[in-house]
């Protein structure tokens, strides 16, 4: 008995010493862990039109990401944020992309969770998995696919993605090289991000927002957005790696909750947790002026439906005040911080002229107010000249309110990348 118990004594030992080895290694070597890709998890939106958020049995879900710096190691947080259940993943990968839904197998990883290679995420908890050396180049594709075992809702998501996500009939899929027949949606499901193993000088920056910032109307695959553009020209000035995370909720607002908990409330979780970051776009406010003055469509033969916000109006103060908690809590972070000024909305379906006065205002105080560490001018950069209060022609999708393709790279193109790179 006291050969055996010594026997294996020296054996939880030696693990623990290779433990502690492995990861002395990781903290002594060269490099960091930094945000690569990002995006804001947020509970099924119950906005009118939308398809029913699916429900996931014995299903795997194949979603493509494409991260804006590269590395040689990649790590994946997943996320049961709004689950009212612990999230049970049976299976998960990480490969390359092909073309589709199909990847390069030669590329294929198992994520593991501690060594595992299933998990359950605790009710409200993100989960990280296990690095794998994968060596991925910037803006290159890479698919994150998860086996649900279970009759699992899909409470922890984010509706509009920039690449069409791949569900498949029974069975686990993750491993094989395609997925056949699959049923298309544009959406990602339980990923928050991908973090890549890289160099001392490489950070992120993170884009806060709302639907303008998530992308709306840019088409699916071509990464038409602006933070996609504002990456692709960070890396094309060859100084050191600088990703952009994009957070960006379509709905959101900074002070109360709409699509997605508010700013506020997210901010946390979705700036502060990202490692590597240091520097923050926010682009956030309209949809507080705007929300509270939508109208609702009215059914014919039924009673009018009241706008359940209409009490939730808003002071060009009490938005400056949510911005100002912001940058406070992003400074005490070592967060450099950059206003972006609210880009045009006359002539979108919740426009007011008091509305446009509180926009005026609040954009005044972000180019003098002397708060932010530097002023990003979208409002400029997409406004007609002759008729400041709307979108330039050519510059909106069609509705006033979100920028078309032309919109979005003169967003990107509006930033000077020399005060981004101060801020490193």
């Amino acid at each position: 008995m006291q050969k055996t118990g010594l026997t294996v004594s020296i054996a939880l030992i030696c693990m623990v010493l290779a433990s502690e080895a492995a990861g002395a290694e990781d903290k002594n070597a060269s490099g960091h862990w930094v945000t690569a890709w990002s995006t804001a998890v947020h509970a099924p939106i119950p906005f009118p039109g939308l398809p029913a958020p699916p429900v996931f049995e014995n299903q795997t879900i194949r979603m493509v990401v494409r991260p804006t710096i590269g590395g040689t190691r990649v790590r994946v947080r997943l996320s049961n944020a709004y689950g009212a259940s612990p999230l049970e993943i049976g299976a998960a990968h990480i490969a390359l992309v092909d073309h589709d839904s199909s990847i390069a197998p030669a590329s294929d990883h198992v994520l593991k969770f501690g060594g595992q290679a299933t998990v359950e995420i605790p009710v409200g908890a993100p989960m990280l998995t296990d690095a794998v050396d994968l060596s991925c180049s910037p803006f290159a594709e890479l698919a994150i696919s998860l086996f649900m075992p279970r009759k699992t809702e899909s409470s922890s998501s984010h509706l509009w993605g920039q690449h069409d996500s791949y569900i498949s009939g029974p069975g686990d899929f993750t491993a094989k090289a395609d997925i056949p027949n699959a049923t298309v949606r544009t959406s990602w499901y339980y990923l928050a991000d991908v973090e890549v193993w890289a160099p001392d000088q490489a950070a992120a920056i993170v884009t806060l927002g709302d639907s303008i910032t998530d992308g709306y109307g840019a088409k699916q695959g071509e990464y038409g957005d602006w933070p996609d553009m504002l990456a692709k020209r960070l890396a094309g000035d060859h100084a050191a790696p600088f990703a952009v995370a994009n957070e960006g909720i379509g709905g959101n607002r900074i002070l109360h909750d709409f699509a997605g908990v508010s700013a506020l409330t997210r901010f946390d979780r979705d700036v502060l947790s990202q490692p590597g970051v240091t520097a923050l776009i926010v682009l956030e406010g309209i949809n507080d002026i705007g929300v509270p003055h939508f109208k609702l469509p009215q059914p014919k033969d039924a009673s009018p439906q009241e706008n359940p916000f209409a009490g939730q109006n808003v002071t060009a103060d009490d938005l400056i005040l949510g911005l100002k908690q912001i940058i406070e809590r992003a400074h005490q972070h070592g967060i450099r911080v950059f206003g972006a000024t609210l880009t045009p909305f006359d002539g979108a379906f919740y426009f007011t002229p008091d509305g446009e006065s509180i926009r005026q205002a609040v954009n005044q105080w972000i180019r003098t107010g002397g708060a932010f560490d530097g002023v990003i001018d979208f409002d400029a950069a997409v406004r007609d000249p002759q008729h400041p209060s709307q979108f330039r022609e050519g510059f909106h999708a069609g509705d006033h309110l979100h920028p078309s393709a032309a919109g979005y790279k003169a967003m990107a193109d509006a930033i000077d990348l020399a005060l981004l790179r101060n801020s490193h």
